[in-house]
C-alpha cells in the first residue's frame, strides 16, 4: 500500500524533457494519460517521418498532453497548430505545455474528433497517433473528416500499432485514393495519405 507521502508524490504532475524531430521540449503529464513519463516509440517514429512546412496549418488529432502538436508548432513557426483531444485532463496538460514552451501559435481544444473544430477551418497537415482501441467506427469518422478538412495537397500522417496496418491501408486507399507506408518498426507503422 501507499503511504500519504507516496500518494502526494503520485498526485504531482510528471515533468520531463524530450527531443522530438530535433526540437527540445519541456513536458508535463499525469497518470491516466497515454505514456505519461516518456515519449512512446510510435510518436517518435511519426515525428521522424513528417515533412512540415514552416507556415503549415496543422492539427494534432488526439493530442494527449501534446508532444506531437508542440513539435509541429516548433517546426511551423509561421503557421498555426490546433491540438484536440476528447479527454479534458489531456487538453489541460496540452494547454500548460503550450504555455510553458512559449508556443503562441498553438492552441488546445476539447473535441471528440472534429466535432468542436470550426467547420470552416482547413489544415495543410493532420497528424495522429491513433489509439489501438479506438474502434473502426470512430476511426472511419476521423479519416473521412480528416480528408474533408485538409486543403488540396494536404497530408494526413498517422502512426498505428502494426496490428492496424492493413486496416489503415485499406481505409486510406478507399477514402483518399492513395496510401504510402513511410516506416514500419517492430511495433508501429507510419502511414501517409494526401488529399488531391
Amino acid at each position: 500500500m501507499f503511504d500519504q507521502a507516496q500518494l502526494a508524490a503520485l498526485r504531482r504532475p510528471i515533468t520531463f524533457e524530450a527531443e522530438l524531430a530535433g526540437q527540445r521540449l519541456r513536458l508535463q503529464s499525469t497518470w491516466g494519460l497515454f505514456s505519461p513519463r516518456e515519449i512512446d516509440a510510435g510518436t517518435r517514429l511519426l515525428l521522424e517521418r513528417m515533412d512540415v512546412a514552416p507556415d503549415a496549418e496543422c492539427l494534432d488529432l488526439g493530442c494527449g498532453y501534446g508532444p506531437i502538436g508542440l513539435t509541429l508548432a516548433r517546426l511551423a513557426p509561421q503557421g498555426r497548430v490546433l491540438l484536440v483531444d476528447k479527454d479534458f485532463v489531456a487538453v489541460e496538460f496540452a494547454r500548460q505545455n503550450i504555455a510553458s514552451n512559449g508556443l503562441s501559435q498553438a492552441e488546445a481544444l476539447l473535441s471528440n474528433g472534429f466535432d468542436q473544430i470550426d467547420p470552416q477551418r482547413r489544415f495543410d497537415l493532420i497528424a495522429s497517433n491513433i489509439p489501438a482501441k479506438v474502434g473502426k467506427e470512430l476511426l472511419a469518422l476521423w479519416l473521412y473528416d480528416a480528408r474533408a478538412r485538409l486543403n488540396p495537397g494536404g497530408a494526413l500522417y498517422v502512426v498505428t500499432i502494426n496490428g492496424l496496418r492493413q486496416f489503415i491501408k485499406r481505409y486510406l486507399q478507399e477514402i483518399f485514393g492513395n496510401y504510402a507506408k513511410l516506416k514500419q518498426g517492430p511495433h508501429y507503422t507510419v502511414a501517409l495519405a494526401y488529399r488531391d
